[in-house]
């Protein structure tokens, strides 16, 4: 019997949508961390990151029979992660309730548990206020700086992603960093911070 953990994703993947009962695991095992990195940054809140995430791998494991093969299994699983995002953003609303007897939740059922492990980049104050910047953004620059600039995806591949051109993720990135700058700046230079949030540049001496 082949070892699950030396087989490829595609494989895995293949194998899941066949009824192997332990490939999904593995899927998880090796993507959730990533997945979980992705979902914390683009959200900021760490109960709204875990459900979507788990609502990312319900998804994922129901919908295995649709992938194509024409990305890499990461690239199709950070899409549904991020539209995960995109959809909890968009309700503000408690996911939908599904059936606790429904067998496709074995797999995942301690998702949310797993997933509420500290992020190390929200347990400080600027980590906080690197958030709530983000937070100011249009969602599309928001994904494309996440992507890139926080998770360390090349712009290709931050590209496969979110299904756009390599050239737009670009120009979101910049467009992004420029308008973050403003709330940001206090963090590369702390005694400008009043500068930054004060009123036309804060208090001047005369």
């Amino acid at each position: 019997m082949d070892a699950v953990q030396e087989l490829p994703d595609k494989e895995l993947l293949s194998r899941h949508a066949q009824g192997d009962d332990r490939a999904f695991g593995e899927l998880v095992r090796r993507h959730r961390e990533r997945m979980w990195a992705v979902a914390i940054r683009v959200l900021g809140d760490s109960e709204e990151a875990a459900d979507a995430l788990q609502d990312a791998f319900l998804s994922a494991f129901r919908g295995a029979h649709r992938f194509r093969g024409e990305a890499q299994v990461s690239t199709w699983l950070h899409r549904i992660v991020i539209n995960a995002c995109h959809d909890r953003m968009r309700r503000k609303m408690v996911r939908p309730a599904v059936p606790t007897d429904d067998a496709t939740l074995d797999v995942i059922s301690n998702e949310r548990t797993k997933a509420s492990t500290p992020d190390p980049t929200g347990s400080s104050d600027s980590a906080m206020d690197v958030h709530s910047a983000l937070g100011r953004l249009p969602e599309e620059q928001r994904l494309a700086l996440v992507l890139v600039d926080m998770i360390g995806y090349r712009v290709d591949e931050a590209a496969d992603i979110l299904e756009v051109a390599p050239g737009t993720v670009k120009s979101r990135c910049a467009r992004g960093r420029a308008r973050l700058l403003p709330y940001l700046a206090h963090l590369r230079n702390p005694e400008r911070a009043r500068d930054v949030t004060s009123p036309r540049g804060g208090d001047r001496a005369s």
